[in-house]
């Protein structure tokens, strides 16, 4: 029951500061006012997690959880690498939007000042991504028996910057432009950058 119940307030204390990096860009967050909004003292909050960093490293692992159970269903289950790609970014853009305070971790923005083991963290759920698709796209080589030029590395890295690029939009206007917004008609424009044919 107690386990239960610790699980719970974890999970409380992640939403509260994934709310409070949505509601208060360019403010830092301090455990003072993370424990206020939660409504705990702050000794509870470290009953739960050690540090802030351990905090923020719980929303990375939450968002690593949402993103790569499904990347791989999506690898697994679709044989077409157009469809591939479009859903692997889809996906990524879509929990970005869904997630706007994580997006502001996402883009680093509000991990200045904090550990640099979390910056390391993000790159690396990105790079995940990144390999993700170069597999993919290497894969699809095979199938194939032609090689891409430019590169698979080339294309996976094109293909990442794009969906990086919007979520830094969706910060930068302090979430008013989805990462969503006109996808569907931007989509064949990425197919023709990167040669998915």
């Amino acid at each position: 029951m107690t386990t239960k119940k610790n699980s719970k307030r974890k999970e409380e204390i992640l939403q509260a500061l994934a709310l409070m990096l949505e509601k208060g860009p360019g403010e830092r967050i301090t455990t003072a006012k993370l424990a206020q909004e939660v409504g705990v003292s702050e000794a509870a909050l470290y009953r739960h997690f050690p540090s802030k960093a351990r905090m923020f490293e719980g929303l990375i692992e939450f968002t690593e959880e949402a993103l790569f159970s499904r990347v791989n269903r999506i690898s697994k289950e679709q044989e077409d690498i157009r469809e591939q790609c479009y859903q692997i970014m889809t996906l990524v853009l879509t929990f970005a939007s869904r997630n706007p305070g994580i997006c502001r971790l996402l883009t680093g923005e509000a991990l200045a000042g904090e550990n640099e083991r979390l910056r390391g963290r993000i790159s690396q759920l990105f790079n995940r991504i990144e390999t993700q698709l170069k597999q993919q796209l290497r894969q699809h080589e095979v199938a194939v028996s032609a090689k891409f030029d430019p590169d698979v590395a080339s294309r996976a890295n094109l293909l990442m910057a794009i969906v990086e690029g919007r979520i830094q939009q969706y910060v930068r206007t302090d979430f008013l432009q989805s990462p969503l917004a006109s996808w569907e008609q931007q989509w064949p424009l990425v197919i023709g950058l990167v040669y998915l044919d």
